[in-house]
């Protein structure tokens, strides 16, 4: 009976380990809690660097927009420097283009003020020999000698601006310098020789001013 009763009474309850009653479903649950907290510090690093990557992006346009800023102030002043030079330069050459143009207007009008001045004293010369001849008791002798001062007076001023005087009496025939207006026989001169000038020729700085009209041997 005692047998009977051992196999009757029910299986004492045993004790459990306290490492046993971390059950499979604990052990889950622990895992999941640690997989939480790294997903967390993942998620805060990626925070991070998402926070430094918008700085960054942040800061690369304001980096750029301050180059551009300043390569356009540098290019609105060295335009601004180019515009004033080209100014200055046009209107000095606006005054050199005004003073030449009143230079050379200037030497039209007065090319021969020199000239004129050297011959002043030669008409006021010839003024003194007309009135001197004019008077009752002229003296020829001082009209001759005045009238010949005044001729002088007159070729040193002719000559002082390369003036000179074609005079080919003896010379042969030139028709760059001489006219001919008549030929003459039966002289013992060679052909072509200018026998008489009836006018002078001259030339300015060995140009022909007028030719020397003369008479030629036959």
């Amino acid at each position: 009976m005692s047998q009977d009763k051992a196999a009757t009474q029910p299986d004492s309850e045993v004790p459990k380990n306290e490492n046993d009653s971390a059950s499979p479903d604990n052990s889950a649950s622990a895992a999941e809690v640690e997989a939480g907290l790294e997903a967390e510090n993942v998620a805060e690093d990626v925070a991070d660097v998402t926070e430094v990557g918008d700085e960054i992006s942040d800061s690369e346009p304001a980096d750029e927009v301050s180059l551009l800023k300043a390569q356009f102030e540098s290019a609105s002043a060295k335009a601004d420097e180019n515009m004033d030079l080209a100014l200055r330069t046009r209107a000095e050459m606006e005054n050199l283009r005004k003073r030449q143009a009143r230079e050379l207007e200037n030497a039209h009008k007065y090319a021969l003020d020199k000239m004129a001045a050297e011959l002043l004293p030669v008409r006021d010369t010839l003024e003194l020999g007309v009135a001197a001849a004019g008077e009752e008791q002229a003296d020829l002798s001082k009209v001759v000698e005045g009238t010949e001062l005044t001729l002088k007076m007159l070729t040193q001023a002719l000559e002082k601006f390369n003036i000179v005087e074609v005079n080919p009496v003896g010379e042969k025939f030139d028709p760059d310098l001489h006219q001919a207006i008549s030929m003459q026989e039966g002289t013992d001169q060679p052909a072509n020789t200018v026998l008489t000038v009836m006018q002078k020729g001259y030339t300015l700085n060995d140009r022909l001013l007028r030719p020397a009209m003369v008479i030629i041997a036959k």
